[in-house]
């Protein structure tokens, strides 16, 4: 017997539970892993509160990511005693994740904990953290220099937009923090944005072209948001996106694609090829400013997760929240 969340549904509607389960129940895998910490990103505060279509498989535990030490394996890239890590490949929608102490896992999706990062710092970087240096990634990929000017970020305070900036800034990027949470201004300030502006100016209907500000975005909101960062890039400029926290809508136009030439370049997490996951990570291990994660997340036990999920949802949590599921 184990603890974790584990969301059902049935009779009694959808529901997600702190409980004790059977080890038994463990769906197929190669790689039985005891967990030592796992995360509560978007799409696991939408599958605890059933407030988006996640899930896809009943019962499950939640939780797109986790770190923890091999128990047994049959896998011949892991052996009993490795430290691994696993962000995204449906884990928490069609397989069991990380929100419990034992996981049974493809080995194919793991990957080595990093060296130089303790299971605590993984998981305070988590999906969130691995997403945002896909998109500086991205960003490099096309050509932007920190010379060409500002860089816009949004959900700022959110684990994306925390993290992006504080590679972002490291780097020696000009960053622009946009929040609906401008109490947090400090907080994205001493991350290392050099100016922080409120999300309404970029949520609602604007035209297919504004004044040239940005060198590029990093977006997790989507919808108009997206559309406005788009018609308001400078020419030759790139927009990432990587999130929906405002809808999978984008009401934009051609225009700023075909008149200036910028480049919306799509990111996802939970697919990407095991290389371009280990560059990532290498990546953050030299890029992000390791002292900056104890302002980015704060730990909680298990039990704690499923009230966290509303208030995820309803913008209140600052950063990343770190599970430490044997607490």
């Amino acid at each position: 017997m184990f603890n974790g969340i584990l969301i059902a549904k049935g009779d009694d509607g959808y529901q997600a539970r702190f409980q004790r389960i059977e080890e038994s129940l463990l769906p197929p895998g190669d790689v039985l892993v005891r967990v030592s910490h796992s995360t509560i990103n978007y799409k696991d505060a939408l599958a605890i509160t059933g407030k988006g279509p996640v899930v896809r498989k009943f019962p499950m535990v939640p939780g797109i990511d986790l770190v923890g030490q091999v128990e047994h394996s049959s896998h011949a890239a892991f052996k009993e005693g490795d430290w691994v890590l696993l962000n995204g490949w449906g884990v928490g929608e069609v397989h069991w994740g990380g929100l419990a102490q034992l996981a049974r896992l493809n080995g194919d999706w793991l990957i080595p904990l990093p060296a130089g990062f303790s299971p605590l710092q993984a998981m305070s970087i988590g999906t969130a953290g691995y997403t945002a240096m896909l998109c500086v990634l991205a960003l490099e990929r096309h050509g932007v220099q920190p010379g060409d000017g500002e860089i816009v970020v949004t959900g700022a305070a959110g684990g994306v937009g925390s993290v992006a900036i504080a590679i972002l800034s490291k780097l020696g990027y000009s960053v622009v923090a946009v929040t609906g949470r401008t109490d947090e201004a400090d907080y994205l300030l001493d991350l290392g944005a050099q100016e922080v502006l409120h999300r309404a100016q970029f949520a609602e209907p604007g035209k297919p072209l504004g004044k040239e500000r940005w060198a590029a975005a990093v977006d997790v909101v989507g919808s108009h948001t997206l559309a406005n960062l788009c018609a308001t890039t400078r020419y030759g400029g790139v927009v990432t996106a990587c999130g929906l926290a405002a809808g999978m809508d984008f009401p934009s136009t051609v225009a700023p694609f075909i008149l200036r030439g910028v480049t919306l370049a799509g990111v996802d997490s939970v697919m990407r090829p095991k290389a371009d996951r280990i560059e990532a990570w290498s990546r953050l291990a030299t890029d992000l400013d390791l002292q900056k994660l104890g302002a980015i997340c704060h730990e909680v036990p298990l039990i704690d997760v499923i009230p966290l999920a509303t208030e995820l949802l309803n913008g209140r949590v600052k950063g990343r929240i770190v599970v430490d599921v044997n607490r």
